[in-house]
């Protein structure tokens, strides 16, 4: 089991001991290794990590959901949905808010299910409807401060299709400045300017079968 936690860009990867991960990066100087599981240790990985010469962070553990319990302890964890919207163009539905791209997402309401807060967060944010799920395409995982608090994000994404002809409008009460369909052959556009995450779960949509 493995999952990636960005901590600004760079990624915290949480894992099972036996992950190839592990020799894989083995030996590398700007990787930090930690297979002590306590909340110090923790804390001391979350305090490397904001090192210069670090790029990455590995914490490994023979009971994974014990690690992965233990780490997300250390935060206030919310549960958010999202997007990945195509039209009848083959174009992917994307939105520019804080000087970056980004896809249309948010949390998820008490009692909601993942998909239909998916749905009803691009609608918000984009004005886009007539959706129509196809298949869930993974989680990501972020942390930032907000109010003195450490908030980990854990967002699940859903791919969705419409027929819709519709322009996006982008949410401005949500800081979205704009709302665009593009082209797939265009992509290096917001792949350039996004966030890590995004980029993650973009190169997983991009390689399903």
């Amino acid at each position: 089991m493995h999952i990636s936690i960005y901590i600004g860009s760079k990624p915290v990867h949480l894992c099972d001991a036996a992950h190839p991960m592990l020799k894989e990066k083995q030996g590398n100087k700007d990787v930090i290794f930690i297979n002590e599981l306590s909340a110090r240790s923790i804390t001391d990985l979350l305090s490397r990590m904001k090192q210069g010469d670090i790029k990455e962070g590995i914490m490994a553990h023979p009971n994974w959901e014990k690690l992965k319990k233990a780490f997300f302890k250390q935060f206030t964890v919310i549960t958010a949905c999202g997007g990945i919207v195509q039209n009848v163009e083959k174009e992917l539905l994307f939105i520019y808010r804080r000087g970056k791209w980004d896809l249309p997402k948010g949390k998820m309401e008490i009692g909601e299910l993942p998909e239909t807060c998916a749905a009803r967060e691009v609608e918000e944010e984009t004005g886009i409807g007539q959706l129509v799920l196809k298949e869930k395409i993974g989680t990501t995982y972020h942390t930032y401060e907000e109010n003195g608090k450490q908030i980990l994000k854990e967002n699940h994404w859903f791919y969705f299709t419409t027929k819709s002809h519709q322009q996006p409008v982008p949410q401005s009460e949500e800081e979205i400045t704009k709302a665009k369909w593009i082209p797939t052959r265009h992509i290096k556009e917001p792949m350039d300017n996004t966030y890590p995450a995004i980029q993650d779960i973009l190169h997983t949509f991009f390689d399903k079968p």
